[in-house]
């Protein structure tokens, strides 16, 4: 990977390195893709919606000093200068007047009128807003504040990140993928459903994928026909019911799978195409629980990320998308490659880690990029944090340690009574290293449930 992917997205979405950005994290963009889609049954928590609400906090290590961030809450000073000890550059922060923990960001911005004008204002210095992913909610914000997005059009966006057009995609390119099928419509579904039925009667294990689930949600194990003729019924009742006719699904065979794999690509205005990085992913249930890099895989196994790298970019950019595409990849047990699970059209955590890796990694270091679940019981402070993980934060580029990257969603949860949090870091030093580092400051933070934050 290049130094500086600071200048290199600038240059991909305003073709200019030097351009002045307003980035926004507008985290799980996919639910507004989502609305008015036909969908499987989603269980959900207000605790955890105000978690990964306060995920906008990530979007504070895209910008450089040029640049600026909207953010629901300012940052713990102290957590500031955790990051400012380490040598990064940081954006200049705009807070939303009125921060609901129900909200994205991009609500609360709606929401401020005395933001959306300062907005403007950057606007006419030539800023352009550049959010995590575009639906309608960013473009209105755009509007509102007659600030350009740095960003294709949500419809584009939408249809790009829509599992229908990965699997699509994969299949004009000619790379390998589950054996599946892509539907948009109720008709569509009725014709690939002999086909999975068979599929499923000889043995496989099928998985039924909404088109715009994210996050391990609005995904389906089918293991018999039973459960498969039964899902049928459920999507079509529930398309009927909304008077539709959609239903975006994905229907592919389960792999055996040994490793999961993410890789970015970040597409020009030009249409080049640049791979920025490849990181091992580690999930739990589908669910993201942070990247390993740099990845364990052969040549041969790399060469295939950056062949299927390659194609998917000349079609994105051949269908007018450009930016930031995150694609989910997997290396089965035979360890070959299926190079396109998904691709994302909006920013992937892991793109919030490549301005800091190429700020404290130093050549022979790993990473490991994990969050920690917090119990509390008040409110903490990261300079608690601070005493907590003495010798444990990484103290300068290029030492062994701990950096923080998210600390607004340690506290996103406090109220009255005890709350959930999570605490976001990048684990940096020998990969032998990394095991007993995690180990370390897990058992660390683990007696914070044992007692009240501030008995520190």
């Amino acid at each position: 990977m290049e130094e500086n992917f600071s200048r290199r997205l600038k240059t991909a979405v305003a073709g200019d390195p030097g351009a002045s950005l307003v980035f926004l994290g507008n985290f799980e963009v996919e639910e507004e893709w989502a609305r008015g889609e036909t969908g499987l049954p989603r269980l959900s928590s207000a605790g955890n919606s105000a978690v990964v609400n306060r995920m906008e906090e990530f979007a504070l290590l895209l910008g450089d000093a040029d640049d600026h961030v909207v953010l629901k809450s300012r940052p713990d000073e102290d957590y500031l200068d955790h990051l400012r000890g380490l040598g990064l550059a940081l954006p200049t922060v705009h807070v939303v007047a009125d921060q609901r923990p129900d909200h994205m960001v991009t609500r609360d911005a709606l929401a401020d009128d005395v933001l959306i004008a300062t907005l403007g204002e950057l606007a006419d210095r030539g800023a352009l807003l550049a959010p995590h992913g575009v639906s309608a909610l960013e473009e209105e914000l755009a509007a509102r504040a007659g600030i350009p997005l740095a960003a294709p059009p949500a419809p584009l966006c939408k249809a790009v990140n829509s599992k229908v057009y990965s699997r699509r995609a994969a299949d004009a390119a000619g790379l390998r993928q589950p054996r599946g099928w892509a539907c948009e419509t109720l008709g569509e579904l009725d014709a690939v459903l002999p086909h999975a039925t068979e599929l499923c009667e000889r043995g496989a294990r099928l998985m039924v994928k909404e088109a715009f689930g994210v996050s391990g949600k609005g995904i389906a194990v089918v293991d018999g026909r039973r459960r498969l003729d039964r899902l049928h019924t459920m999507i079509t009742r529930s398309a009927r019911a909304a008077g539709s006719d959609r239903a975006a699904f994905v229907i592919e065979e389960r792999v055996a799978k040994d490793r999961d794999l993410n890789y970015q690509i970040t597409v020009g205005r030009d249409g080049t195409v640049r791979l920025d990085f490849v990181k091992e992913a580690l999930t739990e249930g589908g669910v993201h629980k942070g990247h390993r890099f740099p990845p364990d895989l052969t040549p041969h196994q790399l060469g295939e990320i950056r062949h299927a790298a390659h194609l998917l970019g000349k079609q994105l950019a051949s269908d007018g998308f450009f930016g930031v595409a995150g694609i989910d990849a997997i290396v089965d047990t035979d360890g070959g490659v299926f190079p396109v699970i998904e691709i994302n059209a909006r920013n992937n955590m892991s793109t919030y880690q490549v301005r800091l890796q190429e700020r404290v990694l130093a050549p022979g270091q790993s990473a490991l990029a994990r969050h920690y679940p917090l119990r509390l019981r008040r409110e903490l402070p990261f300079a608690a944090v601070r005493r907590l993980l003495d010798g444990l934060l990484l103290r300068a580029p290029g030492e062994e340690g701990l950096v923080v990257n998210n600390f607004a969603t340690v506290n996103a949860g406090a109220g009255s009574g005890p709350y959930q949090g999570r605490l976001y870091g990048l684990l940096v030093g020998a990969p032998e290293r990394l095991p007993a580092l995690d180990e370390a400051v897990s058992k660390h933070l683990a007696t914070l449930t044992e007692e009240p934050a501030d008995a520190r």
